[in-house]
């Protein structure tokens, strides 16, 4: 189990690791929703997931062949489960989210097992995707502040537009409160405009 938990840079098999890679990239093909960023529109949870997993290697030099899988997978096919279908309020949120980790967890497992990978490490590549043992497991951590570098990164413009300001400090102040301490700093230094800027400030002020 050691050596598959290495960099695939050091895998025996990068085969098996560049198929997973291009089949969850295949699934997260029929995306109908896009994202607009640097100017150009993108498959929305293919460059999210291609943004995370360029975080997670600004985060670590040498990032596991499991946390790589999971950040590639970890929105797999989030549009299958619309919003729409839970309740509206904090509660229907939750159960949404909790939804949707089943859901990559699932889609991940079976990539990985037509792959031949074994299910202890399939396993763990869930238990990385579903993240609920943030500030005590190191790579669930990293996942989570790969995951917001990236919204801060491409969607707290336009979430800011939608919101008031008080709210969207709220949105932020749990945002960082989420993230280890290098990560908040890496969200520090990315560029704003100006009254972005000023929010997060505010937010992280309170942190």
């Amino acid at each position: 189990m050691e050596a598959a938990m290495k960099s695939p840079a050091d895998s025996a098999d990068l085969v098996r690791f560049h198929r997973a890679i291009l089949e969850i990239d295949l699934r997260n093909s029929d995306d109908p929703h896009f994202l607009r960023h640097h100017g150009h529109d993108h498959l929305k949870e293919q460059l999210h997931a291609e943004l995370v997993t360029g975080w997670i290697w600004r985060l670590t030099e040498a990032p596991s062949e499991l946390l790589l899988l999971a950040a590639r997978a970890h929105h797999l096919r989030r549009w299958a489960i619309p919003r729409e279908d839970y309740p509206t309020g904090r509660a229907g949120y939750h159960q949404w989210r909790l939804a949707l980790k089943d859901l990559h967890a699932a889609e991940a497992a079976a990539i990985l097992m037509r792959e031949g990978y074994p299910a202890e490490l399939v396993a763990r590549v869930q238990e990385i995707i579903r993240r609920k043992q943030l500030k005590t497991d190191a790579e669930q951590q990293m996942l989570e502040d790969a995951v917001c570098l990236t919204f801060l990164e491409t969607q707290f413009g336009p979430t800011a537009a939608r919101l008031p300001d008080k709210k969207m400090e709220d949105v932020l102040r749990k945002t960082l409160a989420k993230m280890s301490g290098p990560a908040v700093e890496l969200a520090r230094h990315l560029h704003y405009a100006h009254e972005l800027r000023e929010l997060l400030d505010r937010a992280a002020a309170v942190q």
